[in-house]
C-alpha cells in the first residue's frame, strides 16, 4: 500500500491514501489472504454486503463470512475497473468472476459467474471503518452464502 506524504507545519506526514486501501484489500481478497483483509480493518467497523442484506461488525464473523465465500466460490477473482477518491471515501467499481459448484445427486455442475459491482469504503486513521459492496443478488448466484449467515443467525 503507498502513502502519500502532506506538509503539515514543515513536517512530513505520511497519509494512507483511501483507494490504495480499497486496492490492498481487494489484491489480498483475490489471493486467498482473509487475515490480511480483516488486519486492515478498524476495530470498530461496519462491513455491509448490500445485495445480500448482511452486516458484520466483528473480525470473528467477518472472517467467517469471508472463508465461507471461499470455500463456496473458491476461483472468485475481482478486478477494479475504476476508482474515485473523497475524503475519506474510496469508491471502486469493480467486476467480479468465478464458479459455482453445485451437487445434483452424484453429478457436480460448474456455474459461472460475471457481475459488475460497486464499493463504497470510509477509511480512518488507516483503517477500514465502513465498507459497504452493492450488486445484483441473482447474478452473483450467492444466495447459498446468504442463507448459511441467515440460518446462524436464526439460532
Amino acid at each position: 500500500m503507498s502513502t502519500g506524504y502532506i506538509n503539515k507545519d514543515r513536517v512530513l506526514v505520511a497519509e494512507i491514501v483511501p483507494v490504495d486501501v480499497l486496492k490492498s484489500v481487494l489484491a489480498a481478497l483475490n489471493r486467498r489472504n482473509i487475515s490480511r483483509v480483516v488486519d486492515q480493518f478498524a476495530d470498530d467497523f461496519t462491513f455491509n454486503d448490500n445485495a445480500l442484506d448482511l452486516e458484520f461488525t466483528e473480525k470473528e464473523r467477518l472472517i467467517e463470512f469471508l472463508q465461507k465465500s471461499q470455500e463456496l466460490f473458491p476461483d472468485t477473482v475481482v478486478e477494479l475497473v475504476s476508482t474515485f477518491e473523497c475524503g475519506d471515501y474510496a469508491i471502486g467499481e469493480w467486476k467480479l468472476t468465478g464458479t459455482q459448484i453445485e451437487q445434483f445427486g452424484s453429478r457436480s455442475y460448474r456455474f459461472p459467474i460475471a457481475l459488475r459491482g460497486s464499493t463504497i469504503v470510509q477509511i480512518e486513521k488507516g483503517r477500514v471503518t465502513h465498507w459497504a459492496d452493492y450488486y445484483d443478488q441473482l447474478t452473483s448466484r450467492r444466495g447459498p452464502l446468504k442463507a448459511f449467515f441467515e440460518e446462524l443467525i436464526e439460532y
